[in-house]
């Protein structure tokens, strides 16, 4: 019994320091693969939610498509997720389509 508290600064430890640097190492990786992956074409959304089409690639930033002839740079860290391209045509009635966006099914 004299070991329990001990045992339990040691378990605190692990669920407070090991545990979320685990996590924070995997979306790490992730955030890489995801830059990485990244080429022109590629429709994305930032992380201030913006949607737009990739148009050029630098080594820390990227040219964003926001509308045709519309392009502004961000820093790749920016980018939060590719976006899956619209498979319907501009004049489809399709929700979640509608301008050329991608789908987003948070409706």
């Amino acid at each position: 019994m004299e070991l329990f508290p001990l045992i339990m600064l040691v378990l605190l430890a692990v669920l407070l320091f090991v545990l979320p640097a685990r996590q924070r190492k995997a979306m790490q990786a992730r955030a890489q693969a995801l830059q990485e992956s990244l080429t022109i074409g590629s429709p994305v959304m930032t992380t201030s939610g913006m949607h737009a089409t990739v148009v050029g690639l630098g080594e820390t930033t990227v040219d964003l498509e926001l509308a045709p002839g519309v392009v502004v740079t961000f820093a790749r860290q920016a980018v939060l997720e590719i976006r899956e391209p619209v498979t319907g045509t501009p004049g489809d009635d399709a929700p979640g389509t509608a301008g050329g966006r991608p789908a987003d099914d948070s409706f």
